[in-house]
């Protein structure tokens, strides 16, 4: 079994605070997925410092084969105990999941990962230990399909405290809430979300902790094939039609020459919807066998700008209506932000003299433009991207 891992993670500053003490790190490798987040002590730049000092080194450490025992001992001399009150200048928790399902958590002085399987609450069998001086608890285990795992800092455990709530959200009413939640949602982003508002309503929008919640949902490798642009030279259209229907992946066409050339190559017709469910954007059609057909240069760029809104953190729940809507734009960036590992476009080179402008080099063309924009895009959010063009 070969697994991959759907990751997101969501952030409150403290009240007054234009830096967060919490930080994330996701990261990949080809045996391996990792996701560390470190909370520093205190709020503001200070906090922010040390959790970023403790991620990175323990990320780069990490990448490099280093082991808990070598990554704790350099932590704790780089970060010694505060004097004062006698606690760590960061807190950490480390997710390791390899693509072949053996997984390893480490915890030091965070909240417990909350473990969701098969529509339940799991415990994972865990040790503790002390190294350098420091306690932590270790976890051994396999991950299955659908296993959905959440770590967070302290500040999510204390959201309501004098407010809402005498002794805040405690973990297992934040488990239960995360639990119902899991149910109804599909990908790590939407629940990342969905947790971290419910944090902040329970601190009335004012936080009084820097509050972070970050997810990993273990998923199938889930490929996503989009189709854009004939190719320079017609005498390629059915190879490129032929490289795209191959292997078992959710396929996309955007462009109405793009589509013809389908149409044609596999002899189905296209049959265009008259519904506009968006005035600013041409319908969607069908090709049997195709999952998504969608007009061109405007739907890619609808797309191309959730990606990116996506990908500044500016999201709530009102983002995930957007993305939810029926529109050719909302379907083509749904379908790569929340069910796409593996993301391969297969590029037309022929010009549009629609989208050109002549005094331009093709490379600066509309389409070639957010063609790279999208890879660019698509990179960033961790999904492995292949560009091959015609």
């Amino acid at each position: 079994m070969k697994v991959s891992i759907d990751a997101s993670f969501k952030s409150l500053n403290k009240h007054h605070e234009e830096l967060c003490g919490d930080k994330v790190e996701i990261l990949k490798t080809e045996q391996a997925n990792i996701m560390i987040l470190a909370d520093g002590m205190g709020s503001g730049v200070k906090a922010n410092i040390l959790a970023t000092l403790t991620s990175k080194i323990l990320g780069t450490m990490f990448l490099n084969g280093a082991g808990i025992e070598e990554c704790v001992e350099t932590i704790a001399s780089t970060l010694p105990v505060c004097k004062e009150r006698e606690i760590a200048y960061s807190t950490f928790s480390i997710l390791q999941i390899n693509k072949n399902g053996e997984a390893y958590l480490v915890e030091f002085d965070n909240p417990m990962c909350v473990f969701i399987r098969e529509g339940k609450l799991g415990e994972i069998p865990y040790s503790e230990r002390t190294m350098a001086g420091k306690k932590i608890r270790e976890y051994h285990f396999t991950v299955q399909i659908d296993d959905c795992l959440i770590l967070m800092s302290d500040g999510v455990i204390h959201a309501g405290v004098g407010k809402f709530l005498n002794f805040g959200w405690t973990w297992e009413s934040m488990a239960e809430y995360a639990l119902k939640e899991t149910k109804k949602t599909l990908s790590a982003s939407r629940l990342a979300s969905i947790l971290i508002k419910a944090c902040d309503d329970l601190y009335d929008r004012v936080p009084g902790d820097d509050t972070t919640v970050a997810v990993a949902r273990i998923i199938n490798i889930r490929t996503v094939n989009l189709y854009t642009g004939p190719p320079a030279d017609m005498s390629s259209d059915a190879q490129l039609i032929q490289d795209f229907m191959d292997g078992d992946a959710t396929k996309i066409i955007c462009g109405g020459t793009s589509a013809n050339i389908a149409s044609r190559i596999l002899d189905k017709p296209v049959i265009t919807s008259l519904e506009y469910v968006d005035v600013t954007l041409p319908p969607i059609a069908y090709i049997d066998g195709i999952d998504l057909v969608t007009e061109g240069v405007l739907t890619l760029t609808r797309a191309l700008s959730l990606m990116k809104q996506y990908l500044k953190g500016d999201i709530d729940y009102s983002f995930f209506e957007e993305l939810d809507k029926e529109n050719g734009g909302s379907k083509v960036a749904k379908h790569i932000i929340e069910d796409c590992t593996v993301l391969n476009l297969f590029v037309g080179k022929a010009i549009n003299e629609a989208h050109q402008n002549t005094d331009l080099p093709f490379d600066l063309s509309i389409r070639m433009n957010l063609v790279e924009q999208l890879k660019e895009a698509a990179l960033t959010m961790g999904k492995e991207v292949h560009v091959k063009y015609y």
